[in-house]
């Protein structure tokens, strides 16, 4: 029995017609005439020497034969497509594609892509603001922008920037809050969304490092951090916000970091993308460009001292 494979359209036409169980919507999809898509499932039965539909009055039904092949040519054509994107992409280097958490998106990517769109005007960005587990090629994406902990596999991963945390409010507050002793007396807003850090780097954790012995159970807590800024940009309360995601409020003065102390944190922002990837041209743009926009959070480290979240452990 030859292992010879039948020709790839009729393969086509039978995958369309299993995964819609109808010759005319597969016969629609495929741009072609119903009488058609028939013919090409016909010569696929006679070069297999079986049927692998049964033809009732209104409905067909896979045969066995075709029950058994459909879950393989299904395969088959997603990793052809799959293949057919990302070679595709690669001659691609007017438009790139970045997807990052809803924080980094709002409260870093979207503040400087006037900026970007300045230096790179033949590159159009095009923004996912998801935090889903992502796959480059069926999502057609070329570059992500994750926090946490690390660990990527298989793809190109570099970390962007040492993250740490410091309280933040509002100027007019600051003149009231003048020692971290006095955050005993205002309304502390808690940014849940680190809760996965295995290392605690909370208001506690904060506390322990500057040596204050205050209560911070109290207070609003929200589950995305770029709400818990903008809580305290409306003078809600003071944020112990990652230095990364309030840079621009810091820059533009709606937020001041007025104490010394940093507490530095165990996940990190890593720019991600299919290994081999980096050297493409729209790429390596983008990765030289947010490398160099990350450093300028670094004046706001001088004067202070570092603590590792790991060295305050209750």
């Amino acid at each position: 029995m030859s292992d010879r494979l039948p020709p790839l359209t009729a393969l086509r036409a039978f995958d369309a017609a299993a995964r819609h169980m109808s010759f005319a919507a597969a016969a629609d999809e495929l741009g072609v005439t119903p009488a058609a898509l028939s013919f090409q499932i016909k010569s696929l039965e006679e070069h297999l020497g079986t049927p692998v539909f049964r033809r009732l009055n209104r409905a067909v039904e896979l045969t066995e034969a075709g029950r058994t092949l459909a879950p393989g040519a299904a395969d088959g054509f997603q990793t052809l497509t799959k293949a057919w994107r990302s070679t595709r992409r690669l001659n691609d280097t007017s438009t790139l594609t970045v997807t990052a958490g809803p924080a980094f998106t709002s409260k870093w990517l979207a503040p400087r892509l006037f900026d970007f769109a300045q230096a790179h005007p033949d590159i159009e960005l095009r923004f996912s603001a998801s935090l889903r587990i992502i796959d480059f090629d069926l999502d057609e994406v070329d570059v992500a922008i994750r926090f946490g902990l690390g660990h990527d596999k298989q793809v190109y991963s570099d970390p962007l920037t040492r993250e740490w945390m410091t309280p933040m409010m509002t100027p007019s507050m600051a003149t009231e809050i003048k020692s971290p002793a006095d955050l005993a007396k205002t309304t502390l807003i808690h940014d849940d969304s680190i809760a996965f850090f295995k290392t605690p780097a909370d208001w506690a954790a904060w506390c322990r490092a500057a040596n204050i012995d205050i209560d911070t159970t109290h207070g609003p807590r929200f589950s995305q951090a770029d709400h818990a800024i903008d809580a305290a940009v409306s003078g809600a309360g003071v944020v112990l916000a990652r230095v990364s995601l309030a840079t621009q409020a810091l820059e533009t003065g709606q937020l001041v970091a007025p104490f010394e102390v940093g507490l530095v944190c165990d996940a990190h922002f890593r720019f991600i993308c299919p290994q081999g990837g980096e050297i493409r041209p729209n790429i390596a743009a983008f990765h030289r460009w947010i490398k160099d926009k990350m450093r300028a959070s670094e004046v706001f480290e001088q004067n202070r001292i570092f603590v590792d979240s790991k060295d305050v452990e209750p």
